[in-house]
């Protein structure tokens, strides 16, 4: 359960919003009076105002003279409520939030207790909102029937707080494990999509989260470049950082977690474009070249598997996260056409299936990358990554989305 409280100095037109007299207010039939406190029976928005202003004229004059509150319990909790129901869990609430007096972190009051109970106050039930989730206002007066102000200091925090032991004290979830909950029901619809997927794309991603009912929400620079997104489900917003594990649902790790759920599918290195010529370096290798293969053929703590083809041969690598973020970062699927291709190449040439001689490249001004070619013995994964990457970029041309090529 959430509950949200204020204090606010337009209170004749929160009145009118919450009683459903409002323009805004689409559906005024899906509005109910629940209770009136210290109220004559059944007076409209104006009426009410004019009792609270009436009380409030006899003493000094406040700025926000009016607390405005919001309770949303979940649907499962309340799903067979009926109006007593409600207001018992007005009560309940109001109760709560009376009670504390609220400290710092260092336990110096900033608070006093309030004294809701005895405040001129009404509550109205409302199932208007989007997926017809019940949930309750309130607006209150600032003073109570004795001329004390209602403290309005960290009102937000007392209302949330009111609102966790209302939940405890009935045996209910609270918000936050809720939303736990949904998260993960989120994360395994996120991969469902994903591995029905016969091929990565973000556009056949986000239609598929569409069909399962939530709404996709991109950002994308200037460039027109996706770089993070989120999900909405209902009013709830889960961002791509906080869903998955290990933000493998982020925007750029998207087509990557998306390999390792097709391990079944084969990827072949592709030959050189026509327009790069390979040179041809048998030669020049060097026998005395260690063989890196092996290194990466065995599972470990913090790799992950990688599977290509390479002349006609299946082959399965373990390749080391930071190694995978790193071409998944040169790379980057939502600038890049060629990705694969690139990706594919580079891990090839990272764990020695394909020696570094065998990718120079003459032509373009550049001569040849013979300076590339292997890797020194006391070279780091990353550092040597960084030149499979750079390899890899320069034997296949790197096609950004625009149409154009590096």
């Amino acid at each position: 359960m959430i509950a949200i409280a204020k204090a606010v100095s337009y209170g004749v037109n929160d009145l009118r919003y919450i009683t459903g007299e409002s323009n805004k207010k689409k559906h005024p039939e899906k509005i109910f009076r629940i209770h009136d406190n210290l109220l004559p029976s059944k007076m409209d928005a104006y009426g009410i105002w004019s009792a609270m202003q009436l009380h409030l004229g006899q003493y000094r004059k406040l700025k926000n003279s009016v607390i405005t509150i919001r309770i949303s319990p979940s649907r499962e909790n309340t799903k067979h409520f009926n109006e007593d129901d409600w207001l018992k869990l007005w009560q309940d609430f109001v109760t709560e939030f009376d009670k504390p007096r609220m400290t710092d972190k260092n336990g110096k009051g900033v608070s006093v207790q309030t004294n809701i109970a005895n405040s001129i106050h009404t509550v109205w039930l409302h199932h208007d909102a989007e997926g017809g989730v019940y949930h309750l206002h309130a607006d209150v007066c600032r003073r109570d029937i004795n001329g004390k102000t209602n403290d309005d200091s960290m009102i937000h925090e007392r209302a949330q707080k009111a609102a966790e032991r209302v939940v405890i004290s009935r045996g209910w979830v609270t918000a936050a494990e809720i939303h736990n909950i949904n998260k993960r029901q989120v994360s395994s619809d996120c991969y469902s999509v994903l591995k029905a997927m016969s091929k990565w794309s973000w556009e056949d991603y986000k239609i598929g989260i569409t069909q399962k009912g939530y709404k996709v929400n991109e950002l994308r620079d200037e460039n027109d470049i996706l770089r993070g997104y989120s999900i909405m489900k209902g009013h709830t917003k889960y961002k791509a950082s906080d869903i998955g594990v290990g933000r493998n649902l982020t925007a750029g790790k998207l087509g990557r977690t998306w390999s390792r759920l097709h391990p079944e599918i084969e990827y072949s290195v592709r030959e050189t474009p026509q327009s790069a010529k390979v040179q041809s370096a048998t030669a020049n290798h060097s026998p005395e070249q260690p063989e890196k293969v092996a290194e990466y053929t065995q599972r470990k703590p913090g790799f992950y598997a990688y599977e290509l083809t390479h002349n006609g041969t299946d082959h399965r690598f373990y390749i080391p996260e930071k190694v995978l973020d790193l071409f998944n970062d040169e790379f980057d699927y939502r600038s890049v056409a060629n990705w694969q291709e690139l990706t594919h190449m580079a891990v090839a040439i990272f764990v020695g299936l394909i020696g570094g001689d065998e990718v120079a490249v003459t032509g373009g001004g550049g001569g040849t990358q013979s300076d590339l070619n292997w890797r020194d013995k006391n070279e780091d994964d990353f550092n040597w990554a960084r030149r499979c990457a750079r390899m890899a970029g320069r034997k296949l041309g790197i096609q950004s989305k625009n149409g154009l090529k590096r």
